[in-house]
């Protein structure tokens, strides 16, 4: 083998990027997994292969999303495609999944509620665990409800028992069908204060800025969200709603969910032992 061929193995090890990176750039740029880019280290690539990766790779020196750069991010055990057009999936936001899930041990046929659905992450995921739940997921990106909606059709099986996913085009619960009523709300709003140095940081560079930011203070969305909860719950029955927010504004969520008539009200730490998300249960009103 002469000294110019480039195999997995001499691209890998001449990368700049972390290694993990690198193995899921060029896997993806060949098409290989994990484990054939250990069998096949020293297989000599083909120049156009090579260019493709060296490409990706340039890309991500420049800060691009892995994500982005591959189109898919795992998220509670599941593939989602990602685009541009909707935030990554992140592991934090997995807290949020399992809680609501508990929220809907015991309920028979629950209906669920997901604000600001975005790569509809939090929505499959539910509806995956529980297919007999029927979930409406609601943003007001028609480009994110579209990624949502392959999503969706990729990683449920059909038919399921609560039926196919709703996806509505709405801002919060604006175009709802005001008849509907829910057991569990939940959601990933836009909770970065604007001015957050961290927006011009890292992956948030390249995400969409109304996914991340409300352009205030990073309570304003979840103001809307405790305050229109109480209309989409069964007087007769009450519901749970669960939201991610910031690592400092836990303190502020539960304030507004008491101030709203919310019992049970607590926050739940994550991995990394911040307060990620905050909920509560509106009791029934009859």
């Amino acid at each position: 083998m002469t000294s110019d061929v480039q195999t997995a193995e001499t691209l890998l090890r001449a990368s700049p990027l972390p290694l993990l990176e690198a193995r899921i750039l060029l896997g993806h740029t060949l098409g290989w997994s994990r484990t054939e880019l250990i069998t096949r280290s020293d297989r000599p690539l083909d120049a156009a292969d090579i260019a493709r990766f060296r490409a990706l790779e340039a890309r991500r020196v420049a800060g691009e999303p892995v994500a982005q750069l591959v189109g898919a991010r795992e998220f509670f055990g599941l593939t989602f495609e990602v685009t541009p057009d909707v935030l990554i999936p992140r592991p934090e936001t997995e807290l949020l999944v399992e809680t609501a899930l508990n929220a809907l041990a015991g309920l028979s046929r629950p209906r669920v509620l997901d604000l600001g659905t975005g790569t509809g992450a939090i929505a499959v995921a539910i509806a995956s665990m529980r297919p007999d739940a029927s979930v409406w997921a609601l943003d007001r990106s028609d480009a994110a409800l579209q990624v949502a909606q392959r999503n969706a059709a990729a990683l449920l099986d059909a038919p399921r028992p609560g039926g196919p996913l709703h996806f509505t085009a709405s801002d919060w619960y604006a175009a709802l069908d005001p008849a509907l009523r829910f057991d569990v709300i939940v959601s990933n709003p836009p909770y970065i204060a604007n001015g957050d140095p961290h927006l011009a940081e890292g992956d948030l560079r390249f995400e969409p800025r109304g996914a991340l930011t409300d352009g205030a203070d990073g309570l304003s969305a979840i103001r809307l969200i405790v305050a229109g909860a109480a209309a989409r719950f069964d007087a007769s029955t009450g519901g749970v709603l669960w939201m991610e927010h910031g690592y400092d504004q836990a303190a502020d969520v539960r304030a507004l969910l008491t101030a709203h008539g919310f019992s049970d009200v607590r926050s739940e730490r994550d991995l990394a032992g911040i307060e990620r998300i905050s909920g509560g249960r509106l009791p029934r009103r009859t």
